[in-house]
């Protein structure tokens, strides 16, 4: 049975599973070059389907999520999501912006309803009706038991599953317990006491935008000096009782409270009062839960999940014998975790092989070299391009480095990567400001072979995290020495390489041989505020705009 899930709303996806396997997953942006793409992603299961050969009349069950006021509003309605997409991407200014805004926070705490449950499923169907798609079961399922369900990736047979977002269906987080292929959720946290909210309307004050640019108040906070408890206002928000969260202040006044905050604050200090509040908060509710439940095993997803500086933190506080972070936490998950609920349901699928996220479309050298022929450049095909970039890079080139099928999530896990000098902050500069164009302060991650680990990290517990997505120590004498990966409070977020990309793996050993070195700088293949580049044309048009010097791609190494 082929399961197509799918996610409509922001960073909008698909994905298709059939039995225990993840079969192949894509994300509407990758396709359309809108970051975080919002709407029916009908580009996504287009190309899902044509990457195994399939037609629509091969899917049996198609599983998608959330039926809330506001998401069917958005669904019957879709120029109020085409218009907020554009708002909060900073493409448009409407003179009813603050209004809008303000409407989009008051409508999103509407839970789902009878009515808006049958609009929204009405709506879904007749889009997937007009793409062929005839004789399907179809499952709508819970906003955050989507996100849960994700917990079947981690290969715990049970446990405890967090999550945490801005708002989904009514609410902005749940407790809930997994076993015997079965999820039950204990505790909803409501959409009135979001703490995905609280840093949502913190990022927007700082001038970044919402849904998008949390990791950069993340990176800020590391320049301010350190605030007394005492002293941070953002502390009284929120109380944690037991496992619940709730606001002290309302959402429709937090956000006007924070202005005042931000008035004689500088943007680094509130920055860390926000970071520091949300830490508070989300460590004495996990481990609150932790301690209710007695649960060993713990899995976690959400987008405020993705906040790495809090994942290290409930690593150092979690004593239990496993946690999971599902790599593609926030909503652009969510296709895969409905079609992993609906497989559960059905089918009482609840594990998963799950040790990479290369979920997306490869591409053959004969295709690469067809493009790389209508480009124009000059290249050349290697015997082994992996030395030949590890040559490159030990030399002190930036590579773009564009192989095998592309990652699913936010982060590069070597296949869309530019690669450089972990050792050099020139390189770390060259890339921020000529090639990618983003704010200094943002740091740059790094690969680490998981045989090395303990040579540069001093804080590493539990399996290795291939999926960088959380925090570690940088051992101290090392901070400067790599300062091109470290951030300001000596901490990176590294993906540690162990055997799931044999050719990614390959490179590092040469560079390794080469240098000395198992550890190099990599960052996404885009430049800021645009999607991980897709496909071979992607991959050129990026290289040719940026200038830089080098390209590996397939087998052929490119120069400009």
């Amino acid at each position: 049975m082929k399961i197509l899930g799918i996610w409509d709303g922001h960073d909008a996806g698909a994905a298709i599973i059939e039995g225990a396997e993840i079969k192949v997953a894509i994300n509407e942006e990758r396709l359309s070059g809108r970051k975080l793409d919002v709407g029916f992603p009908a580009k996504s299961i287009k190309a899902c389907l044509d990457y195994l050969g399939l037609s629509p009349l091969d899917i049996a069950v198609v599983s998608a999520s959330t039926s809330d006021f506001s998401k069917t509003l958005t669904r019957v309605l879709p120029s109020l999501k085409e218009k907020y997409y554009l708002i909060r991407r900073r493409k448009a200014i409407p003179a009813l912006m603050l209004f809008q805004k303000n409407m989009k926070y008051i409508f999103t705490e509407f839970g789902p309803s009878f009515l808006t449950t049958a609009l929204s499923n009405a709506n879904l169907k007749s889009q997937l009706n007009k793409l062929g798609f005839a004789d399907y079961r179809f499952y709508l399922v819970d906003h955050h038991l989507a996100h849960a369900a994700t917990c079947f990736c981690s290969g715990f047979k049970k446990g405890l599953v967090l999550t945490l977002d801005g708002v989904g269906d009514g609410l902005s987080g749940s407790v809930n317990l997994f076993a015997k292929g079965k999820i039950k959720k204990i505790m909803g946290i409501s959409a009135r006491d979001s703490l995905g909210i609280f840093f949502e309307h913190v990022t927007n004050l700082l001038n970044m935008r919402e849904l998008e640019d949390e990791g950069k108040v993340m990176a800020l906070a590391d320049f301010a000096y350190p605030i007394p408890k005492e002293d941070n206002p953002m502390l009284d928000f929120f109380a944690v009782s037991g496992m619940r969260i709730k606001a002290k202040v309302p959402t429709s006044k937090m956000k006007s409270l924070l202005e005042k905050i931000l008035w004689h604050t500088p943007s680094e200090q509130f920055a860390r009062m926000a970071q520091d509040a949300l830490e508070y908060f989300v460590l004495q509710w996990f481990s609150n839960c932790l301690k209710e439940t007695g649960e060993e095993y713990l899995c976690w997803a959400g987008g405020v999940a993705s906040n790495i500086k809090v994942n290290q933190k409930i690593r150092h506080l979690f004593s239990g014998k496993g946690w999971f972070v599902f790599p593609h936490m926030g909503d652009g998950g969510l296709a895969i975790g409905a079609a992993l609920l609906a497989n559960s349901e059905l089918n009482g699928v609840a594990a998963y092989k799950f040790d990479n996220i290369y979920f997306g479309r490869d591409y053959a050298n004969s295709q690469i070299e067809k493009a790389l022929k209508a480009s124009g450049l000059n290249f050349k095909k290697e015997d082994d391009i992996c030395q030949k970039t590890a040559k490159l890079l030990v030399q002190g080139n930036i590579v773009f480095w564009f192989q095998g099928r592309m990652e699913l999530g936010p982060r590069a896990l070597g296949n869309r990567s530019i690669l450089a000098r972990a050792d050099s902050h020139k390189l770390k500069n060259d890339i921020n400001l000529r090639l990618k164009k983003r704010v200094w302060y943002q740091p740059f991650c790094p690969t680490i072979l998981e045989e090395n680990l303990s040579e540069y990290v001093c804080d590493a517990s539990f399996h290795p995290d291939p999926f960088m997505t959380m925090g570690y120590k940088i051992a101290p004498e090392l901070v400067d020495k790599f300062a091109a990966v470290v951030n300001v409070d000596g901490s990176c977020r590294p993906q540690i390489l162990g055997q799931q990309n044999p050719k990614y793996r390959r490179l590092l050993e040469k560079y390794r041989e080469l240098s000395g070195q198992g550890i190099i700088l990599n960052t996404s293949f885009n430049q800021h505020g645009e999607p991980i580049v897709e496909s071979p044309l992607n991959a050129i048009e990026a290289f040719k705009k940026t200038k830089n010097k080098y390209m590996a791609i397939g087998d052929f190494l490119v120069e400009q």
